[in-house]
Protein backbone atom coordinates (compact mmCIF):
# COMPACT_ATOMS: atom_id res chain seq x y z
CA UNK A 1 0.00 0.00 0.00
CA UNK A 2 1.24 3.56 -0.85
CA UNK A 3 0.60 6.50 1.23
CA UNK A 4 1.93 9.84 -0.20
CA UNK A 5 1.59 13.09 0.96
CA UNK A 6 0.35 16.42 -0.60
CA UNK A 7 1.55 20.07 0.47
CA UNK A 8 1.11 23.13 -1.58
CA UNK A 9 2.78 26.13 0.25
CA UNK A 10 3.40 29.81 -0.94
CA UNK A 11 5.24 31.48 1.53
CA UNK A 12 5.92 29.93 4.27
CA UNK A 13 9.36 30.02 5.69
CA UNK A 14 8.57 29.87 8.97
CA UNK A 15 7.29 26.66 10.00
CA UNK A 16 8.02 24.66 6.31
CA UNK A 17 10.72 22.71 7.75
CA UNK A 18 9.09 21.39 10.62
CA UNK A 19 5.89 20.48 8.66
CA UNK A 20 7.63 18.45 6.06
CA UNK A 21 10.36 17.04 8.49
CA UNK A 22 7.15 15.73 10.75
CA UNK A 23 6.10 13.68 8.37
CA UNK A 24 7.98 13.29 5.57
CA UNK A 25 9.62 9.59 6.92
CA UNK A 26 5.84 7.69 6.97
CA UNK A 27 5.14 8.34 3.62
CA UNK A 28 6.66 6.97 0.27
CA UNK A 29 6.22 10.09 -1.49
CA UNK A 30 5.62 13.66 -0.92
CA UNK A 31 4.60 16.35 -3.37
CA UNK A 32 5.67 19.76 -2.14
CA UNK A 33 4.38 22.19 -4.98
CA UNK A 34 5.42 25.78 -4.29
CA UNK A 35 2.94 28.65 -6.09
CA UNK A 36 4.94 31.65 -6.14
CA UNK A 37 7.32 32.26 -2.40
CA UNK A 38 9.04 34.94 -2.58
CA UNK A 39 10.30 34.71 0.93
CA UNK A 40 12.56 31.82 1.84
CA UNK A 41 10.55 29.25 1.07
CA UNK A 42 12.19 27.66 -1.56
CA UNK A 43 15.92 28.01 -0.35
CA UNK A 44 14.31 25.88 2.28
CA UNK A 45 12.13 23.39 0.09
CA UNK A 46 15.93 22.50 -1.31
CA UNK A 47 17.51 22.10 1.98
CA UNK A 48 14.19 19.46 2.43
CA UNK A 49 15.34 17.75 -1.06
CA UNK A 50 18.57 17.41 -0.30
CA UNK A 51 18.03 15.94 3.55
CA UNK A 52 15.32 13.43 1.81
CA UNK A 53 16.40 12.56 -1.65
CA UNK A 54 13.82 10.11 -3.41
CA UNK A 55 11.22 10.90 -1.38
CA UNK A 56 10.43 14.92 -2.18
CA UNK A 57 9.14 16.07 -5.77
CA UNK A 58 9.39 19.89 -5.61
CA UNK A 59 7.36 21.40 -8.45
CA UNK A 60 7.60 25.59 -9.03
CA UNK A 61 3.56 26.56 -10.26
CA UNK A 62 1.41 29.62 -10.28
CA UNK A 63 -1.36 30.57 -8.53
CA UNK A 64 -2.94 33.81 -7.67
CA UNK A 65 -6.78 33.35 -7.15
CA UNK A 66 -9.36 31.11 -4.98
CA UNK A 67 -10.07 29.03 -8.22
CA UNK A 68 -6.49 28.38 -9.40
CA UNK A 69 -6.52 26.53 -6.13
CA UNK A 70 -9.30 24.45 -6.53
CA UNK A 71 -7.33 23.48 -10.40
CA UNK A 72 -4.06 22.99 -7.87
CA UNK A 73 -5.57 20.48 -5.44
CA UNK A 74 -7.01 18.53 -8.12
CA UNK A 75 -3.39 18.32 -10.37
CA UNK A 76 -2.29 17.33 -7.55
CA UNK A 77 -4.98 14.66 -7.19
CA UNK A 78 -4.38 13.21 -10.63
CA UNK A 79 -0.31 13.41 -9.82
CA UNK A 80 -0.82 10.55 -7.21
CA UNK A 81 -0.15 7.12 -7.63
CA UNK A 82 -0.98 5.55 -4.16
CA UNK A 83 -3.46 4.00 -2.79
CA UNK A 84 -4.23 7.26 -0.14
CA UNK A 85 -2.83 10.74 0.72
CA UNK A 86 -1.98 12.60 3.45
CA UNK A 87 -3.03 16.55 3.52
CA UNK A 88 -0.06 18.51 4.74
CA UNK A 89 0.05 22.32 4.69
CA UNK A 90 3.25 24.95 5.29
CA UNK A 91 1.54 25.20 9.52
CA UNK A 92 1.40 21.79 10.48
CA UNK A 93 3.81 19.95 12.89
CA UNK A 94 3.25 16.41 14.02
CA UNK A 95 4.37 14.58 16.69
CA UNK A 96 5.77 10.92 16.00
CA UNK A 97 2.99 9.07 17.75
CA UNK A 98 0.34 10.62 16.16
CA UNK A 99 1.45 10.54 12.92
CA UNK A 100 2.47 7.10 13.22
CA UNK A 101 -0.93 6.25 14.93
CA UNK A 102 -2.92 7.71 11.25
CA UNK A 103 -0.47 5.91 9.06
CA UNK A 104 -0.52 2.54 11.07
CA UNK A 105 -4.52 2.98 10.89
CA UNK A 106 -4.65 3.54 7.38
CA UNK A 107 -2.64 0.56 6.88
CA UNK A 108 -4.55 -2.31 9.67
CA UNK A 109 -8.17 -1.00 8.59
CA UNK A 110 -7.99 -1.13 4.70
CA UNK A 111 -11.20 -3.49 4.04
CA UNK A 112 -13.17 -2.01 6.93
CA UNK A 113 -14.27 0.67 4.69
CA UNK A 114 -12.85 3.43 5.78
CA UNK A 115 -12.66 6.32 3.47
CA UNK A 116 -10.99 9.24 5.41
CA UNK A 117 -9.45 10.11 8.56
CA UNK A 118 -10.07 13.21 11.00
CA UNK A 119 -7.89 14.01 13.54
CA UNK A 120 -7.64 16.55 16.52
CA UNK A 121 -5.26 19.95 16.03
CA UNK A 122 -3.40 22.45 18.76
CA UNK A 123 -3.92 25.81 17.37
CA UNK A 124 -1.20 28.13 18.47
CA UNK A 125 -2.04 31.91 18.90
CA UNK A 126 0.35 34.50 19.61
CA UNK A 127 3.11 32.00 19.84
CA UNK A 128 4.37 28.80 20.75
CA UNK A 129 3.66 28.77 23.96
CA UNK A 130 -0.05 29.81 24.15
CA UNK A 131 -3.25 27.69 22.21
CA UNK A 132 -6.20 28.70 21.55
CA UNK A 133 -9.38 27.86 23.75
CA UNK A 134 -11.50 24.73 22.96
CA UNK A 135 -14.77 26.85 22.00
CA UNK A 136 -12.90 28.76 18.92
CA UNK A 137 -12.84 25.58 17.12
CA UNK A 138 -15.82 25.38 14.62
CA UNK A 139 -15.53 22.64 12.30
CA UNK A 140 -18.23 20.06 12.58
CA UNK A 141 -17.66 16.36 11.76
CA UNK A 142 -20.90 14.47 12.99
CA UNK A 143 -21.10 15.01 16.75
CA UNK A 144 -18.36 16.36 17.11
CA UNK A 145 -17.35 20.29 17.00
CA UNK A 146 -14.00 22.08 17.73
CA UNK A 147 -10.74 22.02 16.52
CA UNK A 148 -10.68 18.92 13.91
CA UNK A 149 -9.78 18.38 10.46
CA UNK A 150 -9.69 15.89 7.58
CA UNK A 151 -6.15 14.73 6.74
CA UNK A 152 -6.21 11.40 5.20
CA UNK A 153 -8.22 10.12 1.95
CA UNK A 154 -8.47 7.08 0.21
CA UNK A 155 -7.53 7.98 -3.58
CA UNK A 156 -10.65 5.62 -4.83
CA UNK A 157 -13.43 7.42 -3.44
CA UNK A 158 -15.61 7.25 -6.49
CA UNK A 159 -15.68 10.45 -8.53
CA UNK A 160 -12.99 11.64 -5.64
CA UNK A 161 -12.31 15.51 -6.85
CA UNK A 162 -11.54 18.78 -5.27
CA UNK A 163 -14.54 21.62 -5.28
CA UNK A 164 -15.04 25.02 -3.61
CA UNK A 165 -12.58 27.48 -3.63
CA UNK A 166 -10.52 28.91 -1.35
CA UNK A 167 -11.49 29.03 2.56
CA UNK A 168 -14.37 26.99 1.55
CA UNK A 169 -12.79 24.26 -0.26
CA UNK A 170 -12.89 20.55 0.17
CA UNK A 171 -12.84 16.99 -1.53
CA UNK A 172 -16.23 15.52 -2.83
CA UNK A 173 -17.10 12.69 -4.61
CA UNK A 174 -19.17 11.62 -7.81
CA UNK A 175 -22.03 13.46 -6.45
CA UNK A 176 -20.65 16.38 -5.22
CA UNK A 177 -21.46 15.65 -1.35
CA UNK A 178 -18.05 16.37 0.58
CA UNK A 179 -16.25 13.50 1.77
CA UNK A 180 -16.48 14.16 5.74
CA UNK A 181 -20.52 13.64 4.73
CA UNK A 182 -20.16 10.10 3.72
CA UNK A 183 -20.01 8.87 6.69
CA UNK A 184 -17.16 6.80 6.08
CA UNK A 185 -14.71 8.74 8.04
CA UNK A 186 -12.34 7.76 10.83
CA UNK A 187 -11.76 10.01 13.96
CA UNK A 188 -7.78 9.26 15.39
CA UNK A 189 -7.04 10.93 18.17
CA UNK A 190 -3.58 11.71 16.37
CA UNK A 191 -3.48 15.15 17.44
CA UNK A 192 -0.97 17.66 15.23
CA UNK A 193 0.32 21.17 16.18
CA UNK A 194 -0.93 24.04 13.94
CA UNK A 195 0.33 27.31 13.47
CA UNK A 196 -1.67 28.72 10.88
CA UNK A 197 -2.94 32.05 13.78
CA UNK A 198 0.95 32.78 13.86
CA UNK A 199 3.08 34.40 11.49
CA UNK A 200 3.78 32.30 8.73
CA UNK A 201 6.37 34.66 6.71
CA UNK A 202 7.71 38.10 6.55
CA UNK A 203 5.63 38.21 3.27
CA UNK A 204 2.18 37.25 4.23
CA UNK A 205 0.56 40.37 3.06
CA UNK A 206 1.13 39.36 0.09
CA UNK A 207 -0.76 35.78 0.44
CA UNK A 208 -4.38 35.09 -0.44
CA UNK A 209 -6.70 35.34 2.52
CA UNK A 210 -3.92 34.90 4.50
CA UNK A 211 -4.32 37.96 7.09
CA UNK A 212 -7.70 36.54 7.93
CA UNK A 213 -6.17 33.51 9.72
CA UNK A 214 -3.65 35.78 12.11
CA UNK A 215 -5.16 36.18 15.56
CA UNK A 216 -4.30 38.74 17.93
CA UNK A 217 -5.21 36.86 21.09
CA UNK A 218 -3.90 35.81 24.49
CA UNK A 219 -4.56 32.06 24.47
CA UNK A 220 -4.31 29.62 27.21
CA UNK A 221 -0.70 28.75 28.85
CA UNK A 222 1.06 25.53 28.14
CA UNK A 223 2.46 23.69 31.31
CA UNK A 224 6.29 24.03 31.71
CA UNK A 225 6.61 20.30 30.96
CA UNK A 226 4.33 20.41 27.73
CA UNK A 227 5.84 17.85 24.89
CA UNK A 228 6.17 19.54 22.09
CA UNK A 229 6.79 17.93 18.29
CA UNK A 230 9.95 16.09 18.29
CA UNK A 231 11.15 17.91 14.94
CA UNK A 232 11.61 21.58 17.18
CA UNK A 233 14.72 19.77 18.84
CA UNK A 234 16.10 18.10 15.91
CA UNK A 235 19.01 19.93 13.47
CA UNK A 236 18.35 21.92 11.00
CA UNK A 237 20.18 24.23 8.81
CA UNK A 238 20.65 28.16 10.06
CA UNK A 239 17.87 29.40 7.97
CA UNK A 240 15.45 27.87 9.70
CA UNK A 241 13.09 29.95 11.96
CA UNK A 242 13.82 29.45 15.61
CA UNK A 243 10.20 28.77 17.09
CA UNK A 244 11.22 29.45 20.49
CA UNK A 245 10.16 33.27 20.81
CA UNK A 246 7.57 34.91 22.72
CA UNK A 247 4.84 37.12 21.42
CA UNK A 248 6.35 41.18 21.05
CA UNK A 249 5.01 43.80 23.46
CA UNK A 250 2.77 45.48 20.79
CA UNK A 251 0.96 42.39 19.97
CA UNK A 252 0.46 41.56 23.64
CA UNK A 253 -1.26 44.93 23.92
CA UNK A 254 -3.40 44.82 21.01
CA UNK A 255 -4.53 40.79 21.98
CA UNK A 256 -5.38 42.28 26.04
CA UNK A 257 -7.97 44.32 24.77
CA UNK A 258 -9.34 41.98 21.58
CA UNK A 259 -9.13 38.54 23.48
CA UNK A 260 -12.16 39.41 25.48
CA UNK A 261 -14.43 40.60 22.50
CA UNK A 262 -13.40 37.24 20.45
CA UNK A 263 -14.68 35.18 23.70
CA UNK A 264 -17.88 36.95 23.96
CA UNK A 265 -18.28 36.75 20.32
CA UNK A 266 -17.53 32.80 20.00
CA UNK A 267 -20.14 32.22 23.22
CA UNK A 268 -22.93 34.27 22.06
CA UNK A 269 -23.25 34.85 18.33
CA UNK A 270 -22.75 31.84 15.65
CA UNK A 271 -19.58 31.71 12.61
CA UNK A 272 -19.70 30.49 9.40
CA UNK A 273 -17.07 27.68 9.21
CA UNK A 274 -14.65 29.14 6.38
CA UNK A 275 -12.95 31.97 5.20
Amino acid sequence: MQIWAHTLVKDEEKWLWYSVSSIVNYVDKLLLWDTGSKDGSIEIEKELQKKYPGKIEIQQKKQETGEEFTHMRQEMLDSTKADWFLMLDGDEIWWKDSIKKVVETIRCNDDCGIESIVVPTVNLVGDVFHYQERNAGKYRFGNMVGHYNLRAIRTNVPGLHSQGVHGVWGWADCDNKMIQDRDSYKYVDAPYMHTTNLERSKDDKFVIKRNKKYRHEIGDTFPLDYFYPEVFFEDKPENVYCPWRNMSPGFFARSFFETPLRKIKRRFFVSSVGY
